[in-house]
C-alpha cells in the first residue's frame, strides 16, 4: 500500500477540482461565444471606433480670409495658408460675411488682412493681421493660434530672405520634443485607449458569466458541490485572465500595425503591467457580480463604475494635474490611472522602471484589496 498523508491527499484534490472547474469554464466558453466576443472582438470594435474617431490634432480647420487689399505682402501670407495642411482658407469679400459664417459656425476662425497691410508691410514694416478664433472649443482656439503664429512666423522669415535682410527676433527658442516628436495625438491617445478598453472588457468577463449562472440557477448546482468558495473564484478567475490576455494582446497588435504606435519599451513589461491590470479588472468585475445577479443590472453597473471613470479620470484624455484638487484625490482610486500610466510609458519611453513600478505596485495593491473583499463577502450558500 502507498503510504499518503492527508494533507497531500487533500492538496491533490483541492488540485483536481480547481482543473475541473476551469475546464468547465472554458467548456462553457467554448458553448457560448459571448465571452469571446467580450474579449476579442469588443476591444477590437472600440480601439478601431475610438482611435480613428479621437483625435487632438487640428487638421483642415475651416478658416475665413478677408483680404481687403491684394498686393504681394497679401498674397504670400495667403498662399502660406493654402500650403498649411491645419488650414483650408475659404476666401471672403468682407469681415461681416466672414463674421455671419463664424456665428453660424461655417468656419473656426478669421484671419482679416486690412487694407493698409500692404502699406504697412512695404512702408512701415510693421504690418498686423486680426484674428478672430471661436472660443467654444477652447482647446481647438488654442491649437489654431498656435498654427497660424507658425505661419506668420515662416511668411515673415521668407520675406526677410528675399530682402536679403536677417529676422531679428530678441529670443530664438530651440524646442526639443521627447518621445513623441511629430506632436501626433494617436500616439498616446492609441495606447490609452487600451486601457480604457480593457478596464470595461475585463470587468464585463467576470461581472456577466457569473450574473448569467445566478440566472440560469447553475451557481446553485455549484454550491451543493465539494468545491470551496475560493477553488470557485480561482476557477473563474483563471479562464477569462487567459482570454483577457488574448484579447489585450490582439489590441496591441492593432495598435502598432494598424495605427502605427511605436512599441519602444520591453515586451516583459508590456506583460507585467497587462497582467496586473488584467487581474484588476477582472476582480472589479467579480465585485460586481456580488452585488448583482442580473446580466443587464451588472452590465450597467460595469458601465457606469468602471468604463466611464477609466474614460474621464485615468489621464487618458484629460490632465490630472489640471483637475481641481478633490477630483485628483478621486483619480488614486481609479485603476485604469496607473495602466494608462504604464502604457504610455512602455510604448513611447521605454522601461522607465521609476515610473513602471510605483504604477504596478499600485495596481498589485488594488487587485489584493479587490480579491480579498470579494474572498470575505463570499460565503458558499443560497441566499
Amino acid at each position: 500500500m502507498t503510504d499518503q498523508r492527508p494533507g497531500q491527499a487533500g492538496h491533490g484534490s483541492r488540485r483536481q477540482r480547481l482543473g475541473a472547474m476551469v475546464h468547465k469554464e472554458f467548456l462553457q466558453i467554448w458553448r457560448d461565444p459571448s465571452s469571446i466576443g467580450i474579449a476579442f472582438v469588443l476591444p477590437v470594435g472600440l480601439l478601431l471606433l475610438f482611435g480613428y474617431g479621437i483625435s487632438l490634432n487640428a487638421e483642415h480647420v475651416p478658416l475665413a480670409v478677408v483680404v481687403e487689399q491684394p498686393g504681394v505682402a497679401a498674397q504670400g501670407f495667403v498662399n502660406g495658408l493654402r500650403e498649411s495642411p491645419y488650414f483650408a482658407p475659404r476666401f471672403m469679400t468682407d469681415i461681416q460675411t466672414a463674421e455671419q459664417a463664424l456665428t453660424r459656425h461655417q468656419v473656426d476662425g478669421i484671419v482679416w488682412l486690412r487694407t493698409d497691410f500692404e502699406r504697412d508691410a512695404a512702408v512701415v514694416g510693421d504690418a498686423s493681421i486680426q484674428v478672430i478664433l471661436n472660443g467654444v472649443d477652447a482647446n481647438q482656439a488654442r491649437i489654431v493660434e498656435g498654427y497660424l503664429s507658425g505661419v506668420w512666423q515662416t511668411w515673415l522669415q521668407q520675406n526677410a530672405t528675399e530682402a536679403g535682410a536677417s529676422l531679428t527676433i530678441p529670443v530664438h527658442l530651440e524646442s526639443r520634443i521627447w518621445f513623441n516628436p511629430a506632436v501626433i495625438s494617436r500616439l498616446f491617445l492609441v495606447p490609452g485607449l487600451i486601457a480604457i478598453i480593457m478596464t470595461l472588457t475585463g470587468a464585463l468577463l467576470t461581472a456577466l458569466v457569473i450574473a448569467r449562472e445566478w440566472e440560469r440557477g447553475t451557481m446553485e448546482s455549484l454550491m451543493t458541490t465539494p468545491i470551496a468558495i475560493g477553488e470557485i473564484l480561482m476557477g473563474k478567475l483563471i479562464p477569462y485572465f487567459i482570454i483577457g490576455m488574448g484579447g489585450m494582446a490582439l489590441s496591441v497588435l492593432l495598435a502598432i500595425g494598424l495605427f502605427g504606435v511605436p512599441l519602444v519599451g520591453s515586451i516583459a513589461a508590456l506583460l507585467l503591467g497587462s497582467a496586473l491590470f488584467m487581474v484588476t479588472a477582472l476582480a472589479m468585475g467579480l465585485f460586481i457580480s456580488g452585488i448583482a445577479r442580473s446580466q443587464f443590472v451588472a452590465g450597467m453597473i460595469a458601465i457606469v463604475a468602471t468604463f466611464l471613470p477609466a474614460f474621464i479620470l485615468s489621464g487618458f484624455i484629460f490632465d490630472i494635474a489640471s483637475m481641481p484638487r478633490a477630483i485628483r484625490l478621486i483619480t488614486y482610486i481609479i485603476p485604469a490611472r496607473y495602466f494608462v500610466a504604464i502604457l504610455q510609458t512602455v510604448f513611447l519611453a521605454g522601461d522607465i522602471w521609476p515610473i513602471i513600478l510605483p504604477n504596478a505596485a499600485a495596481l498589485v495593491a488594488m487587485s489584493i484589496l479587490l480579491l480579498g473583499i470579494v474572498a470575505r463577502r463570499s460565503r458558499k450558500r443560497i441566499d
